[in-house]
């Protein structure tokens, strides 16, 4: 990415473009302050302005406040079901045996998050109940699901790559964040009878949104990126 001196002048659309995708982070702390239905309902429309194979529109969306959020959260919560015993069924996120350099990485995640929160390696108990805080969508006020049609391929899942990043953008433009969660996927069947999704929808992620709470720790997490040379190839 240039440094803001070698940027366009010019530009005030590249600055504010920029500034969205940038500052866009997993936060993992929200305050309860609600966010007006016509807001998400402006930042899904942008949104689904995503592209997809010939405008196939993958994606479907369940949005959650209030009673139905908890509901669902109970669900999870209460379903017995924990992490390290959940079972990706549906589809696979991770692979069966991490490697370098996205075992580093994914290890420098892990360290960085609960060193600001002071969570030890051999501190278990604490580690889980931070997991759990995913399903409490990080006490966001809008809780959102994603499903995709099951009989549709590889290439709609990247086109709904592309719509989640643009609901993490709009959301950047109207002052809010977002946590998109995986953690959610395993536990489609505790999901399904709480927002009556049908059995031909697969759960892809959960998502957070709302305020970031800056008065916690985990608010002052933030990751890195590689640099270009370690993943770009410039041939001419």
């Amino acid at each position: 990415m240039l440094a803001p001196e070698n940027r366009p002048q010019d530009s005030d659309e590249t600055a504010i473009v920029d500034e969205a995708i940038v500052s866009r982070r997993s936060v993992r702390a929200f305050l309860p302050t609600p966010v007006d239905e016509a807001v998400i309902r402006d930042i899904l429309d942008v949104a689904a302005r995503a592209p997809s194979g010939t405008n196939m529109q993958p994606w479907k969306v369940y949005v959650t406040t209030g009673e139905i959020r908890q509901r669902l959260s109970d669900a999870i919560l209460n379903s017995g079901v924990r992490a390290e015993k959940a079972v990706w069924d549906e589809y696979k996120y991770y692979p069966d045996q991490f490697f370098e350099p996205y075992l580093g990485r994914r290890r420098a995640n892990g360290f960085g998050l609960y060193g600001v929160l002071g969570i030890g390696r051999r501190d278990v108990d604490r580690m889980r109940a931070q997991h759990d805080r995913n399903f409490l969508f990080f006490d966001a006020p809008v809780g959102m699901i994603f499903t995709i049609d099951r009989r549709l391929n590889q290439g709609s899942w990247i086109d709904y790559g592309m719509f989640l990043q643009n609901i993490m953008i709009a959301a950047r433009a109207r002052g809010l964040h977002t946590c998109p969660q995986a953690a959610f996927a395993p536990y489609h069947r505790q999901i399904r009878p709480v927002l009556g999704i049908p059995d031909e929808e697969v759960v892809v992620c959960g998502m957070a949104l709302g305020h970031e709470d800056t008065s916690k720790p985990e608010s002052t997490f933030r990751t890195d990126r590689a640099p270009l040379e370690d993943w770009v190839q410039f041939l001419k």
